[in-house]
């Protein structure tokens, strides 16, 4: 859902389940999750965000203003990026000992490349099931302008940055390339396919068009 804070429209992600509380969580990447108890209404969710409405905004300038700020020494062991949605220090994700610059650089994509392509292909076999299709094959290739795409053979295709996001913006690409394989445009139907496996589909497209450019290398 949208709420306006301090004059701008938030994409709020809420999460319904069986707990006793409702909490606000902000990704590092930026993307604001409500986890709130079954039959939470609406209403009760804005109220909430909106009582945290200061310290939502102060975490979200924080984010962009480290996002757009020149960044130096990146490739050193404490250096930052992005995975799953979350910021990692450089030598949790590769071996940084020994390692020039060009080689973490090489060796960090390649991890990338490998994480994405697990984890979109577990999501995949889930999400297969349920919209009873199945796609010929998918690769993990690098872009700069698609996230997803889908050929008229069924052969998928994903970018590599989908490692550096949200496990459920992941969810909403590999959903929105296997409803592909039944609509090969965005008519009404597809969409209509997109919206039955995940209700706040438009929540993920807005991340990704809002912080995708902070997931690249």
């Amino acid at each position: 859902m949208k709420i306006e804070l301090g004059h701008q429209q938030i994409e709020i992600h809420v999460e319904y389940g069986p707990r006793k509380k409702l909490s606000i969580h902000i990704h590092p990447s930026g993307l604001v999750t409500v986890k709130a108890p079954n039959y939470t209404s609406d209403d009760v969710v804005i109220h909430t965000v909106r009582q945290h409405e200061n310290k939502i905004l102060k975490q979200l300038q924080a984010i962009e203003a480290a996002r757009t700020s020149p960044k130096v020494s990146e490739y050193e062991e404490e250096g930052k990026f992005l995975h799953l949605g979350q910021y990692c220090s450089l030598h949790e994700l590769i071996e940084t000992k020994g390692r020039t610059e060009e080689e973490l650089q090489n060796d960090l994509k390649k991890f990338y490349f490998a994480s994405c392509k697990k984890v979109v292909g577990e999501r995949i076999k889930i999400y297969q099931k349920l919209l009873k299709v199945t796609p010929k094959s998918f690769i993990i290739e690098e872009s700069r302008t698609k996230w997803g795409s889908c050929s008229s053979a069924k052969h998928l295709t994903f970018n590599y940055r989908l490692a550096m996001a949200p496990i459920e913006v992941i969810d909403y690409v590999v959903i929105h390339e296997l409803c592909h394989l039944l609509h090969m445009n965005h008519d009404r139907s597809f969409w209509r396919l997109v919206g039955s496996v995940m209700k706040d589909y438009k929540e993920k497209e807005a991340f990704l068009a809002r912080y995708g450019h902070a997931m690249t290398l």
